[in-house]
């Protein structure tokens, strides 16, 4: 299931996913501002073809992981809490969480959605009606990761070596071509594990778009099991494959959409223009 962020301008800023009646998980550098700024809209597929299933919540609080600093730092994902519990329905349900003892392994196929801006070969946004896009990518172990960002260079890399720390995981490929891409920050990775979907990691940062050597870079989740756990007490979840998507947007009030699955579009950009996904 995938949701979306945005302000009342109804620009796309950010992605998440809903765990329980009233909890969201997205990533922290999607809030830079007052609470009342953003709402969280449920039910969404098509950003310019508004659905019947449409609902909008106000945010009571949001918790940013005391850890993180800045772009591209450990602890980026944030527990957003509804101003009013969510009513499941067939479109609107949350997605399972792994335990903080899973461990993803390298090469396991996962899938990415969100409302990116889909900067492929230009610096258009994506086409109206704005559907909901995902991507196929295969998970990339830290080491490997890190060797890939040590490999040559762009404009954009973060400044060091090994930016990859232990509560990150890559996925994509090393030849570029399939790539979370501006927009998708805060969304879901998921990954299919015992028969059940659950939310590996959330979009965190990348260098520009699908770039060869730069796969996207994620927050895991279990990591964060523990404090969800204390926070969220996170609900029950859902076994079938849906997507939950915030956008953030500005300048008065900001949205969270959730959609359902319906069909989605497959999203291969090759050029992203920021590093943080949003």
């Amino acid at each position: 299931a995938t949701r979306h962020i945005h302000k009342q301008s109804s620009n796309h800023i950010c992605g998440g996913s809903l765990i329980a009646e009233s909890w969201v998980v997205s990533a922290a550098h999607c809030f830079n501002g007052d609470k009342s700024a953003y709402h969280v809209n449920l039910g969404e597929y098509q950003l310019q073809n508004p659905s019947e299933s449409l609902v909008s919540f106000p945010i009571k609080e949001i918790y940013r992981h005391p850890s993180y600093t800045d772009i591209g730092s450990s602890g980026d994902i944030a527990l957003v809490e509804l101003e009013t519990p969510v009513n499941f329905n067939r479109v609107i349900r949350p997605i399972c969480l792994p335990a903080s003892s899973v461990e993803f392994p390298a090469g396991m196929e996962c899938w990415v959605t969100g409302w990116a801006l889909c900067v492929c070969l230009s610096s258009e946004s994506l086409e109206a009606p704005k559907t909901l896009q995902e991507v196929q990518v295969p998970l990339i172990d830290r080491d490997t990761c890190n060797s890939l960002f040590n490999t040559g260079s762009y404009p954009d890399d973060p400044q060091g070596t090994d930016p990859i720390k232990q509560d990150m995981i890559c996925a994509g490929y090393p030849e570029g071509e399939k790539d979370a891409c501006q927009g998708d920050s805060g969304g879901p990775l998921v990954c299919e594990w015992d028969n059940a979907w659950l939310l590996a990691g959330v979009v965190s940062w990348g260098v520009e778009c699908a770039r060869p050597n730069r796969p996207g870079v994620y927050i895991l989740l279990p990591p964060y099991a523990d404090w969800i756990q204390v926070l969220g007490n996170s609900g029950p979840c859902t076994t079938g494959f849906l997507r939950f998507t915030m956008t953030l947007s500005q300048p008065v009030k900001q949205k969270v959409y959730l959609d359902d699955r319906n069909t989605v579009q497959d999203r291969s950009c090759r050029h992203r223009q920021q590093d943080p996904l949003s």
